[in-house]
């Protein structure tokens, strides 16, 4: 039995807090495997990716460092981790740099489903050309209104309509694939009591019920 005077000496000694330990980034700290296919450029300011797909270019910090240390592996690492700035970008370079790997070699795909009575998508030639930054095409969309609803279709996507409740964009770039797909959605978002709307892959929503007076 520990005596009175010493019990307090005791319960310091096993202190049950949490031993403090360098900050390490759980996302940036995993290495990229890197395709046969793909090539790097790196500089100060940048490192620029080349594969099948294209070519593009991901910002990079002063403070972070690419080391290659092997052949087919990437490892993403910054300065001084003990920084906030520096611990934040980790994990965020790392994942645009993964993102334009798979940008140049596989491409990004995702599928818009248009959910309602009389909704139909097409694809058709733009008769203003490339005068709103297009490429020359457009979809044209039933979506309820009393007019149809015209998007063109920027140079960097490509689009498909393999029904006319379905559209499947695809680009090398997951951010405007993103972007180009959220623009397309704000025509329709989908509404909880109906469930009517344009979806964007698997997205869901809870429907809810009306309230009857």
């Amino acid at each position: 039995m520990i005596p009175r005077a010493r019990l307090g000496s005791a319960l310091r000694n096993f202190s049950s807090s949490a031993t403090t330990y360098k900050h390490v980034s759980h996302i940036g700290g995993k290495p990229i495997m890197l395709p046969t296919t793909v090539s790097f450029t790196p500089s100060p300011t940048a490192l620029t990716v080349n594969g099948p797909l294209g070519t593009t270019s991901v910002p990079l910090h002063s403070f972070v460092r690419i080391n290659f240390p092997e052949k087919d592996i990437m490892e993403v690492s910054v300065e001084d981790a003990e920084i906030k700035v520096q611990r934040q970008m980790w994990g965020t370079t790392r994942t645009h740099i993964y993102n334009a790997i798979i940008g140049m070699t596989e491409g990004f795909k995702v599928p818009l489903y248009l959910v309602g009575v009389g909704y139909r998508a097409q694809l058709e030639d733009d008769p203003r050309g490339t005068m709103d930054g297009g490429n020359g095409r457009r979809l044209s969309m039933k979506l309820g209104y009393s007019h149809t609803v015209y998007v063109p279709i920027p140079p960097h996507i490509s689009c498909e309509v393999p029904t006319p409740t379905k559209i499947v964009v695809s680009c090398t770039d997951k951010h405007l694939l993103g972007l180009f797909a959220a623009k397309v959605r704000s025509h329709r978002k989908p509404e909880p009591y109906k469930g009517k709307g344009i979806f964007v892959g698997d997205e869901k929503i809870r429907i809810k019920s009306v309230k009857k007076k």
